[in-house]
Formats: structure tokens, C-alpha cells, sequence
């Protein structure tokens, strides 16, 4: 299949088909920001109730720069993944220090950001900024692996990502990766998933019992009641205290939590 071939059944899918989500109807950078951040690891249903609730809260990279840790953690609730918030928040920081709280149009500034990987650096810079910027996501390999390895295993993103770049639609990118995307997103709900086939794809662990369950119970403990000792937070929870005590030790030491006089508060 040439590049023409592809494109051309890609964006049909996507006419037929498009995804009617609320970051795709902005090209400010700060919303898109907070939109691919929140889309790490979870799924676009978990985001969709929390995006315009956190956006009306923290309307701008000054509000989230500004807030305090736990404000920024309970409207995180629900995500999963708090570190996720707190990074964002730090980046929200940097933007402010750094670049004059105008988020940056480089993939290569973007990318030095707290919690920026490569992946969010590149969705930024071709969403909000139109920028032909190659990246790929667990949809778009998705769809190359389907389309361009369909007999293999074990496929690297270092053999995909060349094929991102030599298919790009240059003129139109916000709408191709878009359409890579609901492209993707279909492959997955009618064959089985072919980023399976991805060396880079690893199993979630579930999340019942997992440490980011007890991580969570933490927190949310410690956002409905500021202080509590770990002795309190062992008595109001069901969980081993000595998982328990380690996850404590663990968010403290990423900045999370802080402990003082015996009790522990976020941030």
C-alpha cells in the first residue's frame, strides 16, 4: 500500500467516523496541554468528565502554576496516576519561570517540560501548533502494525516511527492524526488489539490490590482529612500496613506527600 492508498483509507474512515472530543475543538495550547496529559494511560471515557471540570478550575497555565498541590490532586480524582498531576502542575511552573507562561511551540522545548515525554511534546506541537511533528501513540501503532506488519511480531517503534513520518499528511496534520487515531481506535474494538504485537506493549497489571490502589486510597484519605498519622490513615483503610507504609515513604520521596510533627499532607 503506497502513501496515497493509505491516507486516502484513513481519512475516509475518519469522514465517516469522526470522534466528537472536546480538545479537538481547540488549538490553545495550554487546553491540549492538559488534554494529552490526562490521556496518558487512560482512557478517553475517564478523561472526558474531568477534562472541562479541571479546565474550568484552572483556566489557564497562571491558575494551575498557582494552586496548591492537594486543589490540583482533587480535581485529579479519578484519572488514577496522581504523579500525573503534579507533574503537570510542575510543568505549568516551569512554563511561568521559564517561558513567560506562553507554553512552547517546539517539540524540543516542550519535551524538557516535567512529565513531557516525547510522545506529549510531539501531540503538542502538531495539535496546537500545526507542526508535522512524527510521534506515535498506542492507537497510531495500532494501525501501522495492522497495515505495515500485519505478519509479524515483536515490532519496534524505531521501525514504525520512520513510516509515521513518510505518511504524513503535512498540509492537514491536526485532522491525520486524528484520523490516525479514531483509525486505531476502531482496529481495536473489531480484531484483536495489534499493538500486541508492539515490543513496547506491556501488560497493566490490574488494578485491584496493585500499589497505585493503595497509592490512591492515600491519597484520597489524606485529601478528606489533612494530617493523619500513618497509624490514622493504617486504621481508616483495609489495606497491609506495611504496603501501607511503604507507599507513604514513596510519595513522599516524589514530592507528593509531606510529613511534619508525625502526619502527612499532600504536597
Amino acid at each position: 500500500m503506497n502513501t496515497q492508498q493509505f491516507q486516502q483509507m484513513v481519512y475516509e474512515h475518519f469522514q465517516e467516523n469522526p470522534r466528537s472530543l472536546p480538545w479537538r475543538s481547540t488549538i490553545d495550547p495550554y487546553r491540549i496541554m492538559v488534554s494529552e496529559v490526562m490521556l496518558q494511560q487512560t482512557q478517553v471515557e475517564r478523561v472526558l468528565p474531568k477534562y472541562a471540570a479541571f479546565l474550568d478550575r484552572f483556566p489557564t497555565v497562571a491558575a494551575l502554576a498557582e494552586a496548591s498541590l492537594a486543589d490540583v490532586l482533587a480535581h485529579w480524582q479519578g484519572l488514577g496516576y496522581n504523579r500525573r498531576g503534579m507533574m503537570l502542575q510542575r510543568a505549568a511552573a516551569e512554563i511561568m519561570a521559564r517561558h513567560g507562561g506562553v507554553v512552547p511551540d517546539s517539540a524540543a522545548d516542550l519535551v524538557r517540560l516535567p512529565g513531557i515525554g516525547a510522545y506529549t511534546a510531539g501531540a503538542i506541537a502538531a495539535f496546537a501548533f500545526g507542526q508535522p511533528t512524527p510521534f506515535i501513540e498506542t492507537n497510531i501503532r495500532s494501525v501501522f502494525i495492522h497495515i505495515f506488519f500485519h505478519d509479524r511480531t515483536a515490532v519496534s517503534d524505531r521501525e514504525i516511527l520512520p513510516l509515521v513520518e513518510q505518511t504524513l499528511d503535512r498540509d492537514n496534520i491536526r485532522d491525520w492524526y486524528n484520523a490516525l487515531m479514531d483509525y486505531g481506535a476502531m482496529l481495536k474494538k473489531s480484531i484483536s488489539n495489534p499493538s500486541r504485537r508492539s515490543r513496547e506493549h506491556s501488560r497493566q497489571t490490574p488494578f485491584r490490590g496493585s500499589n497505585r490502589e493503595i497509592r490512591g486510597e492515600i491519597l484520597r484519605l489524606l485529601l478528606e482529612t489533612p494530617g493523619l498519622s500513618a497509624g490514622e490513615i493504617e486504621q481508616r483503610s483495609d489495606k497491609d500496613g506495611i504496603r501501607l507504609r511503604a507507599m507513604l515513604g514513596a510519595l513522599v520521596s516524589e514530592g507528593l506527600l509531606r510529613e511534619r510533627d508525625g502526619g502527612y499532607r499532600i504536597g
